[in-house]
């Protein structure tokens, strides 16, 4: 069965698209820690990270590193953190998350509620960063 994320980057389940190749989507996360909080995702489904084919793990920094600077440019923040945890959906995956404070990446932490109109304009304005 297909994972969430193979299901997204098929377009069997809509996200509000921020970036994209032939081998990587990028979407909002729909409970963010903050906003501009976004997914990179591979669109060769395999579960972890580190499992990726070398080539597949090496572009993903570059692209997810595009990405970082137009939310920066589009969201306010210090800087934007990374991180790779990849236990609640099983398909490879890095966090973008605007940071402030170390305690804007504390996933205990409770998720903001953005409306799809708050969420598709934020999409566009880091599309157009």
């Amino acid at each position: 069965m297909a994972s969430l994320f193979t299901r997204i980057i098929n377009g069997e389940i809509p996200c509000h698209r921020v970036g994209e190749d032939d081998r990587y989507l990028a979407f909002l996360d729909i409970a963010p820690l903050r906003e501009g909080h976004a997914l990179v995702v591979p669109k060769l489904e395999v579960d972890r990270f580190f499992d990726l084919p070398p080539d597949l793990l090496a572009g993903m920094m570059p692209f997810a590193q595009e990405l970082a600077k137009r939310i920066q440019r589009a969201v306010p923040c210090d800087r934007i953190g990374v991180c790779v945890i990849g236990l609640e959906v099983p398909h490879a995956h890095v966090h973008l998350i605007p940071l402030d404070r170390m305690s804007d990446m504390d996933f205990s932490r409770p998720k903001l509620k953005l409306s799809q109109e708050e969420l598709a304009a934020l999409a566009e304005r880091i599309r157009k960063a």
